[in-house]
């Protein structure tokens, strides 16, 4: 039987869907379809006071953005961008072509095929998230799509240097400096200057998740995020400090974002909550990770290992990070969760900037039915069939065309027929009304 050391705020929504924020992004989006560039401009300016001659930047200003970053910083950014591109490749290996005789002469087979064009968006809101550029750009190009263009907002004023270096090194063909609904907009849909993708990746807020929503179907998408969640499983071998320290480094990311607990030790969970209250008093983004703890953070007692796993499935969270004698465990046990950190060594902060894995994970629960953005997303998986034995045919077709009018498909039927006629000298007769 759990205990609750600590509850969330009952009261507080966890939900981001607004009948204000879908009406807002249907208009928007039906503007830009309609007018284009010239409703891109309207909302660039309205919304990011941004309206330059052209949104793509041009190799010298890339140049000049990437004049401003530090030796050392654009050496970190190579450095991630090499953990993420190894992992891609390795994941790319596991992704095989197929072909297999399946009866004499009939081959069945898939070939992996990757999308043609995505637009990556790089959200450069409250944090400009370079991580992103490196996360969706590298993976789709790892995956072989031919065409990756990349926007993010403007950064006070301008192009941020950082989001531009880092959407440089890691490939994008093309790069526009435009944010929110209107970038989401201009990617799937297409403008006079733009031109469309077949899908869209990438983080941002309610009003760009939103409008991935919308598209979706038109283009295809990574998913749908919503706030960021982490979730840590502790048991005695860990302490308050690390658990405090790494549950408010996720609660920063914004006011909604659930940060939670589970442990099987009462002095961890109340270690936990006290060293939170500490870290408050100096953490320099206190303000949204105190907004975060107070409305979404969690403190969970369980009694054993199995019962924090059961707690943890329910929960689904994005991140599951595991601080016990036997991580392992929770590897095999767990089924739930965007992203798994095993052991004490490891954090989501890694996950999230350098390691290689990626950090576009499924939030709200998702994680039951799907896993995060990889190479595989941008890959499709589309089947072929090759008869080469005219008894085969035959054979197969006289079963086609039973099975077939089993269903009233006459038309179906005579598919078959004709190649059992033509195949096996059958007379097999048309089908009759």
């Amino acid at each position: 039987m759990i205990k609750y050391i600590k509850k969330s705020k009952s009261s507080v929504s966890k939900s981001d869907d607004n009948e204000d924020i879908k009406i807002t992004v249907e208009s928007i989006i039906s503007d830009i379809r309609e007018n284009g560039d010239q409703a891109l401009r309207t909302y660039s300016t309205k919304f990011d006071k941004w309206n330059p001659k052209t949104f793509l930047l041009t190799r010298d200003e890339v140049t000049s953005a990437q004049s401003k970053l530090s030796k050392s910083q654009i050496e970190d950014i190579k450095f991630a961008q090499k953990q993420i591109k190894n992992f891609a490749e390795h994941q790319l290996g596991t992704i095989k072509d197929l072909e297999v005789e399946t009866l004499p002469g009939v081959f069945l087979g898939h070939k992996n095929i990757p999308v043609n064009s995505v637009g990556c968006y790089v959200p450069g809101g409250r944090y400009p998230m370079v991580a992103s550029a490196h996360m969706s750009i590298i993976t789709a190009k790892v995956a072989g799509v031919k065409r990756v263009i990349a926007c993010a907002p403007p950064y006070n004023g301008a192009a941020h240097p950082a989001i531009v270096t880092a959407m440089h090194l890691a490939g994008a063909d093309e790069i526009y400096v435009i944010g929110g609904i209107q970038a989401i907009a201009a990617m799937g849909i297409g403008t006079e200057s733009i031109k469309s993708t077949n899908m869209i990746v990438g983080p941002g807020n309610s009003y760009v998740a939103e409008a991935k929503r919308q598209l979706f179907g038109e283009i295809g998408i990574d998913l749908i995020a919503g706030p960021t969640e982490t979730l840590i499983i502790a048991d005695d071998t860990s302490d308050g400090e690390i658990c405090a320290t790494d549950l408010l480094g996720q609660a920063e990311h914004g006011p909604t974002s659930p940060a939670i607990l589970i442990t099987t030790s009462e002095r961890v969970a109340l270690e936990t909550i006290s060293e939170v209250n500490r870290l408050l008093k100096i953490l320099p983004t206190a303000d949204i990770a105190r907004k975060s703890w107070e409305d979404f953070g969690q403190v969970i007692l369980c009694q054993n290992d199995q019962e924090m796993v059961e707690e943890a499935d329910k929960i689904s969270s994005e991140h599951v990070q595991v601080m016990t004698k036997d991580p392992n465990y929770f590897l095999n046990a767990l089924s739930n969760y965007g992203a798994l950190f095993l052991g004490h060594e490891t954090n989501v902060a890694y996950g999230d900037k350098i390691i290689g894995t990626n950090h576009t994970l499924p939030t709200k629960k998702a994680s039951r039915y799907t896993g995060g953005l990889w190479v595989g997303k941008f890959i499709k998986t589309c089947t072929y069939q090759r008869i080469e034995n005219k008894k085969t045919s035959a054979d197969i077709g006289e079963i086609c065309s039973r099975l077939s009018m089993l269903e009233g498909f006459s038309g179906h039927s005579e598919q078959a027929n004709i190649r059992v006629r033509r195949f096996s000298g059958k007379n097999v007769p048309f089908p009759k009304k």
